[in-house]
């Protein structure tokens, strides 16, 4: 049996999705030892964005223009990183949700990098989707707050930033999937 890696993954983007709008940050943590993390923001590509993304992510489209590396950069290194763990068993892509975060990672990954180092397909674990599978609750009771509650989970706080946030995602996975096998 191989050993299954779930990586939560979070990512900072200035619009609703890839291509006309940029990823301007990508946070990633291995579940389970979430010490084990990629961080990196990416330059914008494009000129198009919408205001309301970037108040809440907080992210400074010019500064990222100027010092950030570009997307082939970035998601080269990303990928590097991702291959790295992928030499112990076999990488599983979890977001909350996984329709906006691995719509985003899946495009950068395929237009910059030639793969998605996660799956052909950009498949992945969505977290509210399991929960309600899990628990057999409604969307209403799936968010990360309402879950972390249910719990009693102790995860890093919710903050915008690609990593805090990828880093809670583990935390919140590492519980529910060790309710599952209790």
């Amino acid at each position: 049996m191989t050993l299954e890696i779930y990586v939560a993954t979070d990512i900072e983007a200035d619009g609703p999705i890839p291509g006309p709008y940029s990823m301007l940050s990508l946070g990633m943590a291995v579940v389970g030892q979430s010490q084990l993390s990629f961080y990196t923001e990416l330059k914008p590509i494009s000129d198009q964005f919408v205001p309301e993304a970037l108040a809440v992510n907080g992210l400074d489209r010019q500064r990222l223009q100027r010092e950030a590396p570009d997307a082939q950069t970035a998601m080269s290194q990303a990928a590097d990183w991702l291959n790295s763990l992928s030499q112990s068993g076999k990488l599983v892509f979890v977001a909350a949700p996984v329709v906006f975060d691995g719509m985003f990672v899946h495009w950068y990954f395929m237009r910059f990098v030639g793969h998605n180092p996660f799956a052909v397909n950009g498949a992945g674990i969505d977290l509210r989707s399991y929960w309600m599978g899990a628990r057999g609750v409604t969307w209403a009771e799936t968010g990360r707050s309402k879950i972390r509650e249910a719990l009693s989970v102790a995860a890093p706080p919710h903050t915008h930033n690609a990593l805090d946030d990828a880093r809670e995602l583990a935390t919140i996975f590492e519980v529910v999937l060790r309710q599952r096998n209790a």
